[in-house]
């Protein structure tokens, strides 16, 4: 999909039931794995589940009076969406700045350190 979607950190909240499931689930579905967690009621999730679906991010059947949804958009998309935004708010675009600051505050575990070093190695060499 070539239109980028922003998602609102509640709507996160469903598009992770749907991006999980195995196929498309009912309203009533997503409602039971949303709304307690979280404490909302039925009637928000509903709404979240409209807004997402006007924004492109979700598709419905409607089968009889059971609405079934599903994801329209992956969650690659949408992370790699919302990862631009924030290096760009928060770092004024400076990826680098970004991976930096992670780098040197956040707990690394020996094989997540390794990964990085790899991933460095393949970016420093030409292809």
């Amino acid at each position: 999909m070539s239109k980028t979607i922003n998602i609102s950190d509640a709507e996160w909240d469903v598009m992770r039931v749907l991006w999980v499931a195995p196929g498309a689930i009912t309203a009533n579905d997503v409602v039971a794995a949303v709304a307690g967690p979280r404490g909302w009621s039925p009637r928000t999730v509903k709404t979240l589940l409209n807004r997402l679906t006007k924004k492109g991010a979700v598709g419905f059947d409607a089968r009889g009076k059971v609405y079934w949804y599903r994801p329209r958009v992956g969650q690659a998309e949408c992370v790699k969406t919302e990862a631009r935004s924030f290096v760009a708010r928060v770092f004024g675009g400076d990826g680098g700045a970004m991976l930096v600051h992670f780098v040197k505050n956040t707990r690394l575990s020996p094989r997540e350190v390794a990964e990085l070093k790899r991933i460095l190695n393949e970016k420093e060499t030409p292809s």
